[in-house]
């Protein structure tokens, strides 16, 4: 049980901050132009940068299929699975967030514009965490070899 709540809490975290924030923007339409970070409303019909948008309508139900895959994937190796449970807690609840946004306003919904000494994708609060979680699957991973030798 505590480790379902492990993976629980940070998803349905991520996942209503997200949506939340999203909402905001949305329902505002709110803007704001920065020196450094711009926040603007943008529907990305692709993934990161824009690719695989020529996908269109089928790039939810991918999206769908491989968030279930994966989490196929960790309850069959639930052993691996607990070593990484609140960062892939955290990865879920982005990706859901995500793929949600698909199904009821035809893109992801991304509002981050960094342009300061370069432009950068727009991208949003999921994407962030998204990298967040990878990067702690990574450093527990490391960590976790450290301690072995």
């Amino acid at each position: 049980m505590k480790n379902i709540l492990l993976f629980i809490i940070p998803l349905s975290l991520v996942f209503g901050i997200d949506q939340a924030i999203k909402w905001f923007f949305v329902i505002n339409n709110f803007n704001y132009d920065g020196n450094i970070i711009s926040l603007v409303l943008v529907y990305n019909k692709g993934v990161a940068f824009s690719m695989f948008a020529f996908l269109e309508e089928w790039l939810k139900y991918i999206q769908v299929a491989l968030l279930v895959a994966i989490f196929i994937y960790f309850w069959k190796n639930i052993v691996s699975f607990k070593s990484y449970i609140i960062p892939a807690g955290i990865i879920f609840g982005a990706g859901i967030s995500n793929v949600l946004d698909r199904f009821i306003h035809g893109g992801v919904v991304d509002y981050i514009f960094w342009h300061y000494k370069f432009e950068f994708a727009i991208f949003n609060f999921a994407d962030i965490m998204i990298n967040v979680g990878v990067a702690c699957i990574i450093i527990y991973t490391l960590l976790k070899k450290n301690t072995k030798t």
